[in-house]
C-alpha cells in the first residue's frame, strides 16, 4: 500500500522514528567524530558537552559549542570533518536489540512507519542497510528534506507528509531532548528511549509522555504504550 493511501476504514495512523541513537547505536560514535573534528580545528571540547547536543543539527551543534566570536568560515569544514570521521565508523554500526522487530510490529499492526532522520543521505542509506527492515518502512527523510534542523519540527513535518499521516494521528520515538522538543512543536506525543545516553528525566522534562530503555523494552510494552493506543484504533483486518 502506498504511504499516502488512506487504508480501508478511514484515518491513516503512523509512527515516526528517529534513527541515530534510537534504532542504531551511534550517538557515542557521533560524539567521538565531533570531538575529533573540533580538535582538528583547535577546539578541545569535553565529550560530555558534545554528547548532550548530539541529535541537534550539525550547524546548531557547532554554534552552541563554539564561541560567538569565532572564525565562522571554519564551521563548514568542521562539519565536513565530522562527516568523514563518522563515515570511518560505518562498519561498526549496529542496530539496537529489538529495533527491527519493533518496526515490524508497528507495520504488521497497520501503522505507517516513517524514519524521521536528519542524517546525511548516505549515512541514512548505511543505517537502513544495518537495520535490514526496509519491508517495514513506508517513508524516510534525510537532512535534504528539512530547512531547519531539530529542535525545529521541519524533519517531522517532512516525515508526516511522506507517510501520509496527520500530526494528530502520529507518535514519535526518539532518544534526544531535541527529538522531544520537535515533536512537542507539532503536538505529537513523543516516546523517549535512553539507549542514546540521555537520562529519562531529561527526556520527560523535554516532553516525552513515556520513556523506555530502548527498542526491545518498548516492544515488550507496546500494548500499553502510546503506540499501542494507536494500534487499538486500527480497524480489524
Amino acid at each position: 500500500m502506498p504511504a499516502t493511501t488512506t487504508p480501508p476504514g478511514g484515518t491513516r495512523r503512523g509512527v515516526l522514528f528517529d534513527v541515530d541513537g534510537t534504532l542504531i547505536d551511534s550517538s557515542y560514535i557521533h560524539t567521538i567524530a565531533w570531538w575529533g573534528a573540533f580538535r582538528q580545528y583547535g577546539h578541545d571540547l569535553p565529550m560530555a558537552a558534545i554528547h548532550q547536543l548530539v541529535g541537534m543539527g550539525g550547524a546548531r551543534l557547532v554554534d552552541n559549542l563554539l564561541p560567538a566570536d569565532r572564525d565562522r568560515d571554519e564551521d563548514g569544514d568542521i562539519m565536513a570533518s565530522h562527516g568523514a570521521l563518522y563515515a570511518s565508523h560505518w562498519p561498526s554500526l549496529r542496530a539496537f536489540d529489538g529495533a527491527k522487530d519493533l518496526l515490524g510490529q508497528c507495520h504488521s499492526g497497520g501503522l505507517a512507519v516513517a524514519l524521521a532522520s536528519s542524517a546525511r543521505e548516505r549515512d541514512l542509506q548505511v543505517m537502513r542497510s544495518v537495520l535490514d527492515a526496509d519491508s517495514f518502512i513506508d517513508a524516510a527523510t534525510s537532512a535534504n528534506d528539512a530547512k531547519e534542523s531539530k529542535p525545529a519540527p521541519d524533519i517531522l513535518e517532512a516525515a508526516l507528509a511522506a507517510a501520509g499521516v496527520d500530526a494528530a494521528d502520529a507518535v514519535y520515538v526518539g532518544d534526544a531532548v531535541w527529538d522531544m522538543k520537535a515533536a512537542a512543536a507539532l503536538g505529537i506525543p513523543s516516546i523517549g528511549v535512553t539507549c542514546g545516553g540521555i537520562q529519562a528525566s531529561q527526556l520527560r522534562e523535554a516532553g516525552a509522555v513515556e520513556v523506555y530503555d530502548g527498542p526491545r523494552h518498548l516492544l515488550e510494552n507496546l500494548g500499553s504504550s502510546a503506540i499501542g493506543r494507536l494500534l487499538a484504533l486500527q480497524p480489524n483486518p
